[in-house]
């Protein structure tokens, strides 16, 4: 815990409150210019906010508003992740995506949207006949009318890749505090004075990355909120691993004003997901699901894919995206009191996160100090090393010396699990150590392991597992 008026532990270039996949990528990219960050997270838990539940796609942009700023930061944040996924050792599974049309109506708005994708610099994605798709998807249904390619739509690991941005950052100098809520705040002309739940902070800018709670940390630091979240759940069904011979491609609807629509896909982990719904909700915390949108998205993957209804739902869950009252990323800069807000990132947010840190430098850089911070810029940044979980590639239990394995739906080892309790962001609650191993994510939910694993995690866990809890199986 940091003390009050600590100045040789709690002194920082900037403070970045969230450490969800944005304030992650702009930790890690400030660290990489010399600042000296402290990343404060309210929950026990990075990314137990919005960042939890997506659908894990790595965009290329192509249906975004032309000349926006969420096409930019999503086409750089694309490019960063593939020029730099190596060293941080995250997987990329390169499916393509499929544009659908159901109805003549849908197929009416493809050469628009065609059109819009290549002013958008995706020149390869390009209409192909109702046989072709066919071709490429043979168990989609032939209800199908029309639809496009677009080939640079993958999928990634939605939690590997903002662990891997955290631990970069703080093999940087980062620090981070979790449980560490902002709970006020005030501006001397020099520096923020940060009340938290840990003490006080001390800070030389501010950069609000806090999602769901942006407009609440705004509120808090400067005494309004020039945005209003708006917080809007989607719902998910995961089908068993043997859904994945079913679907090869991201299949994608029509989009509306309003939201991308319903995707059916793979996961980087081998199962195949449906969703999100759109749901306005007052709260910002309420990820519960219900039977009938589950049931209604289930048998929508059926209509798309009729075998599929001969496969296991294994996982549901949601999350909860931080939309505003506009259909864009909400950037407010204050340069006078060195604060930027990182606000409104939707469902691009995990491919944007890396575009949003670069503009956050190179356009508001000098309002939070870049260029005046005692380290230099970062030349060879420290290569991270982190499990993979991904199915289609390499994985721990096929190596020697793992332990055994311990969770054998998702094929989880004993040294997994261990370097996820020790690691440079060691898990504390069961809900963290399933994001950064998988344990008891699979088909049985828990069922055969999770004693196990109470026994491997006792002592470990801020929150311990109690076993005779099953709802702390389901996927969080």
């Amino acid at each position: 815990m940091l003390g009050e008026d600590n100045l040789a532990d709690g002194d920082f270039d900037v403070a970045v409150i969230g450490a969800g996949v944005v304030g992650a990528a702009a930790a890690r990219r400030l660290a990489l210019e010399g600042a000296r960050v402290a990343i404060l997270e309210k929950a026990l838990e990075p990314l137990d906010g919005a960042s939890k539940g997506n659908s894990a796609i790595l965009h290329t942009g192509f249906d975004a508003p032309v000349g926006s700023l969420e096409h930019r930061c999503v086409v750089e944040g694309r490019r960063i992740f593939l020029e730099n996924r190596d060293s941080l050792g995250l997987p990329l599974h390169e499916t393509g995506a499929l544009v659908l049309a159901w109805t003549e109506e849908q197929a009416a708005k493809l050469d628009e949207l065609v059109s819009q994708a290549h002013q958008n610099s995706v020149t390869d994605a390009e209409l192909i006949s109702r046989s072709e798709i066919l071709a490429l998807e043979p168990h989609l249904s032939e209800k199908v009318v029309a639809g496009f390619r677009v080939p640079g739509e993958h999928v990634i690991d939605p939690w590997t890749t903002p662990y891997a941005y955290l631990t970069q950052a703080l093999a940087h100098h980062a620090e981070l505090y979790r449980a560490c809520e902002l709970l006020g705040a005030e501006w001397d002309g020099e520096l923020w004075r940060l009340h938290t739940s840990h003490g006080r902070i001390l800070a030389r800018a501010v950069v609000n990355c806090a999602g769901l709670y942006g407009d609440v940390v705004e509120k808090r630091l400067l005494g309004e909120a020039r945005l209003t979240i708006m917080p809007r759940k989607g719902q998910f069904v995961v089908f068993d691993k043997a859904a994945s011979k079913l679907v090869r491609s991201i299949l994608l609807p029509v989009p509306t004003e309003r939201t991308k629509g319903v995707v059916l896909c793979r996961t980087i982990f081998g199962n195949v997901l449906i969703g999100p719904t759109a749901e306005e909700q007052d709260s910002r915390d309420d990820a519960s699901v219900d039977g009938e949108t589950l049931r209604r998205l289930r048998d929508r993957a059926i209509e798309m894919v009729p075998t599929i209804a001969d496969c296991e739902v294994t996982a549901i869950y949601a999350g909860i995206r931080p939309a505003t009252d506009k259909k864009e990323y909400r950037i407010i800069a204050e340069p006078e009191r060195r604060y930027v807000n990182l606000g409104g990132i939707r469902s691009t947010g995990l491919t944007g996160a890396l575009g949003l840190a670069e503009h956050l430098v190179l356009e508001h850089g000098e309002a939070i100090g870049v260029g005046g911070y005692a380290r230099a810029p970062v030349a060879s940044p420290s290569p991270v090393s982190l499990q993979h979980l991904s199915d289609y590639h390499e994985r721990d239990w096929s190596r020697p010396g793992n332990g055994g394995i311990i969770c054998h739906c998702e094929k989880v080892t004993r040294r997994e699990i261990e370097a996820a309790l020790t690691g440079p962001i060691p898990a504390r609650s069961f809900a963290g150590l399933k994001r950064r191993t998988r344990v008891c994510m699979g088909r049985c939910q828990g069922f055969y392991c999770l004693a196990a694993v109470a026994a491997l995690t006792r002592g470990k866990l801020d929150e311990p597992i109690v076993l005779d809890d099953r709802a702390l199986c389901d996927v969080a």
